[in-house]
């Protein structure tokens, strides 16, 4: 199945949703590692239509396209400026990439991919349930998911340290009534989810990444720009943004070993039933 010209852009200009593409580009070393190892595990004929689902600044998307030499890649991706990055970067693989800014919750595709791809991005989905449901309707019969995204106990020190910091008197204000931004499944809660979508042949595990960081200033850079986002946007002024995470640099500093965060990745396979 290949897809017409035209391609329906479903937007949002919500703060919220963006993204600081440059700093991610350049930081996305551990997410584009776990990434390949995604793609090390398909089997193509190299003349698929396949959908990277959360392509952020492109970088895996290019090692997509490199494999379907053949084939195109719809990328999407809810930040303007993460798909403002992906176009210059895969400027040379036109007109075999196509980039839509899309919600995943709002897929405008009807069995219109052989594969699904997508690393780093589902976790940020709160709605699993629409969501596989949304993948599953984008796929032809017998269509693939390959997919990887955080799960389990996913930074789980990180986000504890968050919480406490965030309900201390000089924070508490600006987070009431936050909610963590993210959904971290277990493996059989997803498998589950992917069954109840219509997915079949549904596989599912749970596996640790260990990440360690070279310095203060990059895990500060990292958490910032990678991780904590949605929470910064919570703190109205850069000197409070900068002391919040000075504080979490530092209690990270002392951990054995230092500036360490305990990825844990949810992989995610299924087929179109």
């Amino acid at each position: 199945m290949r897809l017409g010209k035209q391609i329906t852009l479903v937007q949002n200009q919500s703060s919220s949703r963006e993204w600081n593409s440059g700093a991610y580009h350049r930081l996305s070393g551990p997410q584009v590692s776990w990434g390949k190892k995604v793609l090390s595990r398909l089997r193509l004929r190299g003349d698929e239509a396949v959908l990277d689902a959360g392509c952020g600044t492109g970088r895996l998307t290019a090692e997509l396209l490199d494999a379907l030499t053949r084939g195109l890649v719809v990328g999407i991706d809810l930040s303007q400026n993460m798909l403002t990055s992906a176009r210059e970067h895969l400027a040379h693989f036109k007109p075999r990439a196509n980039l839509v800014l899309c919600d995943l919750l709002r897929l405008p595709f009807e069995t219109s991919f052989d594969g699904i791809v997508s690393t780093a991005a589902f976790h940020w989905v709160l709605d699993h349930e629409r969501l596989f449901a949304n993948l599953r309707r984008a796929l032809v019969p017998g269509g693939w998911l390959e997919a990887q995204c955080g799960g389990g106990p996913n930074i789980l020190r990180l986000r504890q340290r968050a919480d406490e910091l965030a309900a201390t008197a000089k924070f508490a204000s600006f987070f009431a009534g936050f909610s963590e931004p993210w959904l971290f499944q277990n493996a059989e809660g997803a498998a589950q989810a992917l069954l109840r979508a219509g997915f079949v042949e549904v596989e599912t595990s749970i596996e640790a990444a260990p990440t360690i960081l070279d310095s203060a200033g990059q895990y500060n850079e990292f958490v910032r720009n990678i991780i904590l986002r949605r929470h910064l946007q919570n703190i109205p002024s850069e000197q409070l943004r900068a002391e919040f995470m000075a504080e979490l640099t530092n209690r990270a500093g002392a951990d054995d070993p230092p500036f360490s965060l305990d990825y844990w990745r949810l992989n995610l396979r299924g087929r179109a039933g």
